[in-house]
């Protein structure tokens, strides 16, 4: 049992931060119903090098364990299907531009009116109003538009993406948070609601801790490289052979840290006696670790720190990680089957519960796998409806009923 056994989701969204979000709640029972255009209309499935087999190892591990289907939402025949559809759904995403699903005749009112039940996820960059509603927006541009980027880099002052899409996985997480607070509301009203997620806002709320240092001081963050503004050590050094990070966050870690290093008169030094006057002397603190943490290997390190209980690590890469016994006991690269690309290794699932655990199931769908299975499935339609409207390009699926 897993504790969204039972819940269905038509996911009309593409590319990251909607497969995202669906990808969540597959992977914790809920039936996701993944629609496409005829021929496969998320870009994602075109998002390589790599492909696996043909297909995108990025589309692979977002759209794991969902079904399939094709429908041309360009004819009525296809919009009336996607309404048939819903009357048997529970949740329903998207992530067009604002207004999109509304043109298709599949918005908020329509389907409300068809389904009071369904609760409906918009995701867009910047929210369904305000002055910057129409504007089009990626993960990279809204990591900018939110401030991200401004803090983001080295510093001398040249900035960096993020490394992996946090702007979309975050609008994804939020997304996947307001669904389940709708889908709790609605055990108590008998009614689902409408879900309006913006990339942006989802950003702001996530870098709570930076626009509160903001707030506080009226002055405009800069790039650390891997420094933190409110905490002093913390960063990547440069040991003998790798770099190795370093978060001593508290008064007690510092005592233990300066013993570590050999410099236990650190520690009541009036330059560093306390977290602020560390920050305030944060370049001449950093000099001076520098030159003790290059004299021993990361690994030697670790080991010395971690016994004293300062939060550390090396500075891993993938290979590292996905290599690394605890990713191994932790089940976080597990392996799924595909119909074209065969076994291959995805990402596995983040939160542990104890009596309903999630997990990963199937690979991802071909394009239209499974859209007479679910058409059989979710509606009444005969098998000659169902074969005359392949036909007729409204539906498509190289499988037989």
């Amino acid at each position: 049992m897993k504790p969204l056994d039972g819940v269905k989701v038509l996911d009309f969204s593409h590319a990251l931060a909607g497969p995202y979000a669906t990808l969540l709640l597959g992977d914790y029972g809920a039936d996701v119903y993944k629609l496409e255009a005829p021929g496969g209309s998320d870009m994602g499935r075109g998002w390589g090098p790599p492909f696996i087999g043909g297909q995108a190892a990025f589309f692979l591990g977002l759209n794991r364990g969902k079904q399939g289907i094709s429908i041309d939402l360009k004819k009525p025949e296809g919009v009336d299907l996607c309404l048939r559809l819903l009357d048997r759904m529970d949740v329903l995403i998207e992530n067009f531009r604002p207004g999109t699903m509304d043109r298709l005749g599949l918005g908020y009112p329509a389907v409300h009116a068809r389904n009071p039940q369904v609760v409906y996820c918009s995701i867009s960059g910047y929210g369904q109003d305000g002055p910057a509603r129409e504007d089009t927006a990626m993960d990279l541009i809204v990591q900018c538009s939110s401030g991200l980027v401004s803090i983001t880099g080295s510093e001398t002052g040249e900035q960096a993406r993020c490394g992996y899409s946090v702007a979309d996985v975050s609008a994804g997480m939020f997304a996947v948070i307001g669904i389940l607070l709708a889908l709790r509301a609605r055990e108590r009203t008998g009614e689902g609601q409408y879900i309006d997620v913006s990339m942006q806002d989802c950003m702001i709320s996530a870098m709570t801790s930076n626009y509160m240092t903001y707030l506080g001081s009226g002055i405009s963050p800069k790039p650390l490289g891997t420094g933190f503004a409110t905490v002093a050590p913390y960063r990547v050094f440069q040991a003998s052979d790798v770099g190795l990070s370093l978060a001593v966050g508290s008064e007690k870690l510092w005592s233990g840290f300066c013993r570590v290093i050999g410099r236990p008169d650190l520690e009541t030094h009036p330059d560093f006696a306390n977290n602020a006057v560390r920050c305030t002397n944060r370049a001449e603190l950093e000099t001076l670790l520098s030159g003790i943490f290059a004299r021993r290997t990361a690994a030697e390190w670790v080991r010395d720190l971690n016994a004293a209980g300062i939060p550390c690590s090396p500075v891993r890469t993938f290979e590292d990680v996905v290599d690394h016994p605890q990713s191994g006991f932790r089940e976080m690269f597990p392996t799924v089957d595909h119909s074209g690309a065969g076994p291959h290794r995805v990402t596995g699932t983040a939160v542990r519960l104890s009596a309903t655990p999630g997990g990963p199931g199937s690979g991802a769908p071909l394009a239209g796998q499974h859209t007479l299975e679910a058409l059989r499935e979710l509606t009444d339609l005969d098998p000659e409806t169902l074969m005359d409207l392949r036909e007729r390009g409204v539906i498509f699926s190289d499988c037989s009923l």
